[in-house]
């Protein structure tokens, strides 16, 4: 992947980051400094940890899957980017209202599920983890402090319409490693 792929890829993975913290900064009132920073951090740091988990655990595999590879990165972005798409017109069951530590822990897990996938399409792109994984955290931890406070600006926001864009980049990255 080049570069402008790699930072592509990193808007869509931040996209849930951006959605989570929007509604977080929707309900706390009170230090929003302290909380925008805290679930900033913690969005970076799972979105930049998982795509390393994922790309060593494709290490194991990789001689066995290595003729395969193109046609997994296209079958895991084509996958993550209609997931992105089909929950975008899912009902919300349940709003998070918390950011104690355990709370914290919880949505990074949450958000950073597709950043582990990617880092299997990393690795069998060939492409860079460490760029990749410090990339993916920095957009992750902007795009969450960018969602906390723009959901204490605005009461409405597209949120649909984002998670949708972040799954047209990812099937559009999807269609590219076919080719």
């Amino acid at each position: 992947m080049s570069l402008i792929e790699i930072i592509f890829l990193a808007a869509a993975l931040g996209i849930d980051c951006l959605v989570v913290s929007f509604s977080q900064g929707l309900i706390f009132n009170s230090n929003r400094l302290k909380n925008s920073i805290a679930l900033a951090l913690t969005m970076g740091l799972f979105q930049g940890l998982m795509p390393c988990l994922g790309y060593v655990g494709a290490g194991s595999i990789s001689g066995f899957v290595e003729p395969f590879s193109k046609w997994i990165v296209c079958i895991i972005f084509l996958s993550l980017g209609a997931k992105f798409i089909y929950e975008a017109f899912q009902e919300e069951k349940e709003t998070v209202c918390c950011i104690g530590l355990k709370c914290l822990i919880g949505m990074g897990i949450a958000t950073s599920i597709d950043a582990l996938a990617a880092g299997v399409s990393i690795k069998f792109s060939g492409t860079n983890i460490v760029l990749s994984a410090l990339l993916i955290g920095f957009m992750s931890f902007i795009m969450s402090l960018a969602g906390f406070w723009s959901g204490n600006c605005f009461k409405k926001f597209p949120s649909k319409a984002l998670e949708v864009t972040g799954g047209m980049i990812l099937i559009i990255l999807g269609i590219k490693a076919c080719l």
